[in-house]
Order: structure tokens, then sequence, then C-alpha cells
């Protein structure tokens, strides 16, 4: 019965870290597809693509927090 609670327990605790893991694909997703179609000066591609990169080492390594603001900020520059 304590093993289960505990159990319990933990799932409940890992849920949002999971649901902050599974947004950050998302907002790649939504930066890669707004580059396609987005008029930015040469600077401002450049950053994008350099937020977007960095975002992506950061949830790779775990730190979702991190990865979405810096993927935050690249989809600032884009307008969406």
């Amino acid at each position: 019965m304590m093993l289960r609670s505990a159990v319990f327990a933990f799932a409940l605790l890992a849920t949002p870290v999971a649901a902050l893991a599974n947004q950050c694909p998302a907002l790649m997703s939504e930066i890669d597809a707004a580059l396609q179609t987005a008029q930015l000066s040469e600077a401002d591609r450049a950053k994008v693509m350099e937020l977007r990169a960095k975002g992506e080492q950061e949830h790779q390594a775990g730190d979702h927090a991190a990865s979405e603001a810096s993927l935050g900020e690249a989809k600032a520059i884009l307008g969406i």
C-alpha cells in the first residue's frame, strides 16, 4: 500500500515536468514553420536560428524553462 502511494506521489510530481518537455518540440516546430515565409533581416534571421538552436540544446539538457524562454524570444522576433 505504501509503495503504491509513493508511486502515485511521484507520478503527480513528474507530470508538470513531462508537460513542459512536450511543449518545447511544438515551439520549435512553430519556429521552423514561420522561418519558411518570414520576412526578416539577415541579422534577425540569424538571431532566431541561434535562439532556436539554443532552445533545442536546453531542451535536450532537460532545462525546459530556459528552453521555453529562448524559444519564446525567437517567436517574438518572428512575430508569432
